[in-house]
């Protein structure tokens, strides 16, 4: 998570309290190290951000403190609601949660509560976890060790360049530059039985792979 994201929800998580709570909980939340919490805090109360607390008692938001909502027209709710509805076929549980915190950020007045809907049937079985990872490594431009069990039910050691996710009806796919075939494969993520980040880097290739992928696949 890119450090204005992290200082946002972080922002997001003090709103949603009536009472202080520790940095344990936040750096839980967020996924990071206490000391990071701690630093992150004092960067937002040097931009004015009024958060009260201290350390080994716990922080909270003034109350009446607020970012103010997003505002669209009334179709452009109804297809931002729709969209991000539609993340529950995705099998990305981070995805979908996040998807939740969007809406919420959202000023939905123009909309009907429950006018809309969409199913949740789609993808199943897939670690929230490995798409994690694989989704900050794309990100970030970073390789990963992944064990890939194929349709023969043999399992393979791969160091990859991940490159894109696309989530199918039933399936994800992570599409990648394989280092062991030195070509372009597909993953069906399903199947990645294991998956880290490692700490080589590909920074600035990636758009010019899926850039060459994509004219392999139209040609």
């Amino acid at each position: 998570m890119q450090r204005t994201d992290r200082l946002f929800e972080l922002i997001q998580l003090l709103r949603q309290q009536d009472q202080p709570v520790p940095s344990t909980y936040l750096a839980q939340q967020l996924e990071v190290s206490q000391r990071t919490v701690y630093r992150d805090i004092v960067t937002l109360q040097s931009m004015r951000v009024p958060i009260e607390g201290e350390v080994g008692v716990g922080y909270i938001m003034a109350e009446g403190y607020d970012l103010p909502p997003l505002n669209f027209g009334r179709e452009e709710v109804e297809a931002i609601v729709v969209g991000l509805s539609m993340l529950s076929r995705t099998g990305d549980k981070v995805l979908e949660n996040a998807a939740k915190r969007v809406l919420s950020k959202i000023d939905s007045s123009k909309l009907h509560q429950d006018s809309l809907g969409v199913s949740d049937w789609g993808i199943e079985e897939v670690d929230p976890q490995t798409l994690s990872v694989l989704r900050e490594a794309i990100a970030e431009e970073q390789k990963v060790d992944l064990s890939y069990l194929d349709l023969s039910e043999t399992t393979t050691h791969r160091t990859v360049l991940p490159l894109s996710i696309t989530y199918y009806v039933r399936v994800a796919v992570l599409a990648a530059w394989c280092e062991l075939r030195s070509d372009f494969r597909h993953f069906r993520i399903d199947r990645i039985t294991n998956c880290s980040r490692t700490a080589e880097r590909f920074v600035g290739r990636g758009s010019v792979l899926r850039n060459q992928l994509r004219e392999e696949t139209e040609s």
